[in-house]
Parts: structure tokens; sequence; C-alpha cells
């Protein structure tokens, strides 16, 4: 998902934001801009409220709808949990991890750096933020070769989750295991974005 223009016009539309940012204005004014933004939203019907949070998934993870569509049929298919399934899929995306490790600032930021060819899995070049990471695996950027993303990556102030061990001075994120769904800082209602899908 491509996003031009101001990044939290779009919590302000979905009522928080959906980054986690407690200097978003949603936080203050979580109603849509415009002079009409207080009045303008009625009472959500249950598809309504189900669009909401599968809207506010995509903006989180910036995915195109495309993209978690083809997620969640990959996550319902097989034994297993689909939700879990489904937001470990999310999660362990290269961009996903790049950014909750705290190489980058924002999930944007972290797609950026590694279509651009500045991010190393297990020392190799990976440019595909569909990558999923798999747990051993270390994800790094060579200081040398991209020092400015590398001053970014050591001054971003991320706290990581459990499942990953983030090195900021040597700009390196292993993961350590498969994550929990109480441990996904989403701040999303996944088992609601699956019944969205499976209507």
């Amino acid at each position: 998902m491509r996003r031009k223009g101001p990044k939290h016009k779009l919590c302000r539309r979905l009522g928080s934001c959906v980054w986690g940012n407690p200097k978003c204005p949603s936080n203050k004014r979580p109603y849509p801009s415009g002079m009409h933004g207080k009045t303008r939203r009625g009472k959500l019907s249950t598809y309504g409220e189900l669009l909401i949070e599968k809207q506010r998934l995509r903006a989180h993870y910036a995915l195109s709808e495309k993209q978690l569509r083809i997620a969640y049929s990959k996550a319902k298919s097989g034994a297993g949990s689909t939700p879990q399934k489904f937001m470990e899929m999310l999660e362990l995306r290269l961009a996903s991890v790049v950014f909750r490790g705290g190489l980058a600032p924002t999930i944007f930021a972290a797609k950026q750096a590694v279509t651009h060819g500045h991010v190393q899995v297990d020392g190799n070049y990976v440019d595909r933020n569909g990558y999923l990471v798999k747990p051993g695996q270390v994800v790094s950027i060579d200081a040398q070769k991209s020092p400015s993303v590398a001053t970014i990556s050591q001054n971003t102030d991320v706290t990581p989750p459990p499942y990953l061990d983030a090195d900021s001075q040597n700009c390196r994120v292993t993961l350590t295991r498969l994550p929990e769904p109480e441990e996904i800082p989403s701040g999303v209602e996944v088992i609601r974005v699956v019944e969205f899908y499976a209507r």
C-alpha cells in the first residue's frame, strides 16, 4: 500500500492511532478531519465495524487489499488457528521485522529500506518486503555500505517485542521464535478481520 499525504489523517478516519504514536492527532480528535468530521459518523453496522477493523490492520502493516487477502487465504489453509497463523504471517514479513526490531522508525521507512536494498537476512541482501523471516534468522543493516540508514536505526526509539532480540548498536535483529498472538503490538482484533473475510 502506497500512501501519499498525511499518514495520521487515516488514523482520524479510523478513530484511533494505527501505529500507537502518542503524538498522533487522533488521540485528541478521534473523528474524521473537515468541518463535518464530528457529526458525519453515525452508528456503524456490524459490517461497518468489521470493515473498520480490517482497514486498521491493512494500515498498520501498510499492505494493499490484495496482499492482505493472500495472507488470509494462506492462513486459513491447513491445520491450526487461522487468526494466529494470519498474524504470524503478517508479523514475520521482512518489513515488519525491520520495523518491530527498531531498525526503522516507521513501517513505511522499513519498507523503503528493504526495497532500496539496505537490509540483509543472514548476510544476504533481500529486497522483498513480503519475505517471511524464519526463527533463528538475523536481519541486519551494513553500517559501512548504508551509513545513513544505519545511523537512523541506531537512533530509533522502539522497544522490540519478546520474540525479537535486537542489537541497535550493530543494527541487528534476531527472530528468536514465533510470536504469540498476545505479544504482537498491533492493536487490532484479528478475529474480527477473519470474520470479515469469512463472510
